[in-house]
């Protein structure tokens, strides 16, 4: 095997760390995952362990190399990619976390948050960083945890604390401690970053009390963000050449490089975006405006973003909490099994609503169950939930864009659900385009090295064909009545916890 083969992509999501190896035409030829603990110490909060996370994903890094001929030697670079929001503090000196991971889905902040929209600070930050202030982003997370773990305020004013997205954490454990840094979409998602100069903000920074010495500092997605100097790879140094949120990682990996192209990734949550061009527009329907990968340095490109906060984490509540399915991958053909719920709706606002809602005060909510209703119902009704969650995402993008959708680029595991993707395509009336990789998070990480390395080029990238395409069947008559259930099962859902 020739030396210099093979991109180690490195995918950490938000159940699971995983490792691919890509060969030069971005071809998957290896693959390792392991899941890791979730932690909810209190309603609302969630919380992972920093070291947890980085042993695990090293430990499928190995084992991805294990898979191949020269393992080791034949990986020209690496590509990173991550849960976005999640924030991480840190020793600077001894590389020790201070507290856990706090994940993007913990509310813990939402009080202090709706603060803030009541002080009316909400038109300067969408201003500066193209978000709603909600505790989804990062920012009320780190000053939470500068307030409530004792000393950290002091040592991170002595410049003794780093902070970061899960990139960051990453990028410094592969380092060795010797980068820092972070790439501009992740930094987009902070709340604490001007997408338009592509720098710290220093008014948000005084705002919700971030020394600037903690934070990483900003580069383009692709290009050299670090040297990795692990034993693994027997003293070589491999440049990682690709960094990217894992939704804009997504976008790149499924090429959608021009205005009004639009993917949607169904992970943990579901993620749309739909690329812009090189104008941040601002949304009007519960969007947020956020930065695409860059390529280049000071070559901003925008994208509008829609979050869903419970996608196939819903999936993953019917086997570990519920316990009525053992596999995940039970729950498509069992939807499938029945012609439909028997009018009910699961509505899993478990922690709150995101987009187009942004309701941090809505809670999980049942409606329409019979006598008649059973497992069955229960199940399709939580698959069905994804696809209305997107339908309202992409509602708001139909508004905002001024365009119709003509396809959506679909990727992520529960996108192999033939029913789900049916589903989605019947209610957004247009085409629903899967992958022949659907591992697109992982393969943007590796598009972006790729591009470095000259491997690849923005047009070969572009050029990918769709595997799968679902086309709209379903009567506009039982469309239009499955959204009005919906929407008022949303009703239900929506303000159930009171705010302080």
């Amino acid at each position: 095997m020739k030396k210099n083969s093979f991109i180690l992509s490195l995918d950490q999501g938000t159940t699971s760390s995983r490792a691919l190896l890509f060969d030069r035409e971005l071809n998957i030829v290896a693959m390792a995952q392991q899941e890791f603990d979730q932690f909810y110490p209190q309603p609302g909060w969630v919380e992972h362990d920093p070291e947890e996370i980085w042993r695990s994903q090293r430990k499928v890094m190995a084992n991805v190399l294990k898979q191949v001929p020269d393992g080791p030697a034949a990986v020209a670079a690496i590509g990173v990619t991550n849960q976005r929001e999640t924030v991480v503090v840190w020793n600077r000196r001894t590389g020790e976390p201070i507290y856990p991971a706090i994940v993007w889905q913990c509310r813990r902040t939402a009080d202090f948050c709706s603060e803030l929209k009541r002080r009316d600070y909400g038109p300067r930050i969408r201003d500066k960083t193209g978000l709603v202030i909600d505790a989804y982003f990062s920012a009320s997370k780190l000053r939470w945890i500068l307030d409530h773990v004792d000393g950290a305020r002091e040592a991170a004013e002595r410049g003794e604390l780093l902070c970061g997205t899960i990139d960051s954490w990453l990028l410094w454990k592969l380092s060795n401690g010797t980068a820092h840094v972070t790439d501009y979409t992740n930094a987009s998602r902070t709340m604490l970053f001007n997408i338009r100069t592509l720098q710290w903000d220093a008014e948000l920074l005084d705002l919700f009390g971030i020394p600037s010495s903690m934070l990483p500092t900003p580069v383009p997605s692709s290009g050299e963000a670090a040297r990795c100097a692990l034993p693994e790879f027997e003293g070589r140094e491999v440049p990682v050449l690709g960094v990217s949120g894992d939704q804009q990682a997504a976008l790149f990996g499924q090429g959608c490089f021009a205005p009004g192209q639009i993917k949607n990734t169904y992970g943990t949550g579901c993620f749309l975006l739909m690329h812009t061009g090189g104008e941040a527009v601002s949304s009007a329907n519960g969007l947020v405006t956020t930065l695409t990968a860059q390529t280049l340095a000071g070559a901003p490109s925008y994208a509008l973003e829609g979050s869903v906060f419970v996608g196939g984490a819903v999936v993953q509540w019917l086997r570990d909490e519920l316990r009525i399915v053992t596999r995940s991958s039970d729950v498509g053909p069992i939807a499938a099994s029945i012609p439909d719920t028997g009018g009910v709706f699961l509505v899993p606002a478990f922690a709150g609503l995101g987009a187009p809602h942004w309701d941090m005060y809505a809670r999980g909510t049942l409606v329409g169950m019979t006598r008649g209703t059973g497992r069955a119902q229960i199940i399709r009704a939580a698959v069905e939930s994804t696809a209305y969650q997107c339908w309202d995402v992409v509602d708001a993008m139909r508004a905002d864009s001024g365009q119709p959708i003509a396809s959506l680029r679909a990727d992520g595991g529960a996108s192999a659900d033939d029913f789900l993707m049916q589903f989605q395509a019947d209610l957004l009336e247009c085409r629903v385009e899967r992958p022949t990789c659907i591992e697109t998070t992982a393969l943007g990480a590796a598009s972006l090295a790729a591009l470095a390395l000259g491997w690849q080029t923005s047009e070969t990238l572009a050029g990918r064909p769709a595997a799968s395409v679902f086309t709209p069947n379903m009567p506009k008559t039982q469309r239009n009545a499955l959204l009005a259930g919906w929407r008022k099962a949303v009703s239900r859902a929506a303000h159930w916890e009171t705010e302080n």
